[in-house]
């Protein structure tokens, strides 16, 4: 046996005795292992840098297999998308989140920070606003009933449905793009009337070339969320996305790490060819571990070092921002928890009643404008998108008025989504970077899954998870997804 797996075995052995030994005292437990863990190879200084999701997941992991870890978050609140603001006394996410039955991940996490009992689940419905009518939509019924398209296009349209949710595997589609997907099942109609208004409201530019791994994968996530052919059932965490974060937030630093908030990253730096640290706003970090979760397109800037060749695929990747309007109001909009919009003048792919999910008091609407940064409408002031917004809701429910608007707010994000086109696997880099001990991720990673608290937990953990048990990076990142990309998991999926 080699020295550094002597050391893991003693280090696990002693673990295991402290664990057994204090149980009712969690404090004296963490201290103890903390102090043990100083003076032993397995021991590592890791740098996260990015607290939402992804991030803290990944320091829970790495101070639960005894590293020592620092959390670098540029803002003021850990969460990322996730963080929560208050809303005239509602804590709310800045952008919604929902969790479906097949989000694993999520639930194993609650449960190891005893949060479990926390979950929530409601049944929930989805609106189609089309040719000026809310109607429902979402399960066979509703199809059959949907106007204006004839029994065909329907029975096409079900097909497609019923084939693609129940599918396993996404590598064919990999080299096709969901429009001519869609196309190809549901005629060019069909695609006009129904798909097309969400992808251009959402991609713009980058519309026609939307992967249709990505767009199966979405479907699929949500069809994973129904009681039955006429059911959708959704969850939420008590006290929201909050409660998940805060839970992590003190577990992290409860076994020793820390979160510096408001700390802004502005090289990892290098001696040689060797990883040295991190240097930030509020100093420098030495670090033998660096794991990034910020998103992509930040990441060149941030590492001088970086190959070339590697920058340049990281800006390759596309993303699109997102101006989220927020509403509060004095009535509800409709009864559905998510509604699909068409052919109206306000450049909203739909909107969402997250009071219909949540109880929260009033009806809380949020209406996601989504677009590249460079769109003129990005740059739009808060009180235009507010107004553009209630108007669009105002076309649905005509009996709202201007009364019914208690409260707004407005929170933007200038990469929200990335870009998945046709092929985005092979466009993707490995995980583990040439510098060793350098790991660069984002939401794109876990393609062809469209990102998501759970998929968001899965991928950081496994990214500390490579950290351990290993004398080099290099042994560590064999694990499927960290020294090979997503290109190489859709050769396997062919295979």
């Amino acid at each position: 046996m080699q020295s550094w797996q002597l050391g893991v075995t003693a280090r696990v052995a002693f673990k295991s005795a402290v664990v057994m030994a204090f149980t009712r005292g969690q404090g004296l437990r963490y201290r103890l292992e903390s102090q043990f863990y100083e003076g032993n190879l397995g021991m590592s200084r890791v740098v996260v840098i990015g607290a939402g999701p992804m991030g803290l997941a990944a320091a829970y992991q790495a101070v639960k297999d005894g590293h020592k870890v620092t959390v670098v978050e540029a803002g003021q609140k850990p969460g990322g998308m996730a963080a929560h603001f208050d809303f005239g006394g509602i804590s709310l996410e800045r952008f919604y989140h929902f969790v479906c039955r097949s989000d694993q991940p999520t639930f194993e996490l609650m449960t190891e920070l005893g949060i479990a009992e926390k979950m929530r689940w409601v049944p929930t419905s989805m609106g189609l606003y089309v040719n000026g009518r809310l109607q429902d939509w979402g399960n066979p019924l509703a199809l059959l009933q949907l106007p204006d398209i004839s029994l065909l296009m329907k029975l096409r349209y079900g097909l497609f449905g019923f084939i693609c949710t129940h599918r396993s595997t996404w590598a064919s589609l990999e080299d096709q793009s969901a429009r001519d997907w869609i196309v190809r099942w549901c005629g060019q109609r069909c695609y006009d009337m129904l798909w097309r208004p969400l992808l251009d409201l959402k991609f713009y530019e980058y519309a026609d070339d939307i992967s249709a791994a990505w767009m199966w994968a979405r479907m699929r996530r949500l069809w994973s969320s129904r009681k039955s052919v006429m059911q959708e059932e959704l969850g939420y965490i008590e006290g929201g996305s909050e409660t998940l974060i805060s839970a992590l937030a003190n577990a992290i630093e409860q076994r020793g790490g820390s979160i510096q908030l408001g700390s802004i990253v502005q090289t990892v730096t290098l001696a040689g060819k060797q990883l040295r640290g991190v240097r930030t706003s509020q100093g420098f970090l030495d670090a033998e571990f660096v794991l990034s979760t910020i998103p992509i397109p930040l990441v060149s800037p941030m590492i001088p070092n970086l190959p070339a060749e590697w920058k340049e695929r990281y800006r390759s990747i596309n993303t699109v921002g997102i101006c989220c309007v927020i509403l509060k109001l004095g009535r509800p909009v409709s009864r559905h928890f998510w509604v699909n919009l068409t052919g109206t003048p306000h450049d909203l792919p739909g909107f969402i009643e997250f009071s219909n999910l949540r109880p929260v008091g009033p009806s809380i609407v949020y209406a996601p404008y989504y677009m590249p940064p460079t769109n003129e409408k990005f740059s739009w002031p808060d009180q235009r998108l507010i107004d553009d917004a209630f108007l669009c809701l105002q076309m649905v429910n005509p009996a709202l008025t201007r009364e019914d608007l208690l409260e707004a707010k407005v929170s933007r994000l200038r990469h929200s989504q990335v870009v998945c086109p046709r092929c985005f696997a092979t466009q993707l880099p490995p995980i583990q970077t040439p510098i060793q001990g350098l790991q660069v991720a984002d939401t794109c990673f876990y393609y062809p899954e469209d990102r998501s608290i759970a998929e968001s937990v899965q991928l950081g953990r496994r990214m500390a998870r490579s950290l351990r048990d290993a004398s080099s990076i290099e042994d560590a990142v064999s694990e499927p997804g960290l020294q090979g990309s997503a290109e190489s998991r859709g050769r396997r999926a062919r295979a």
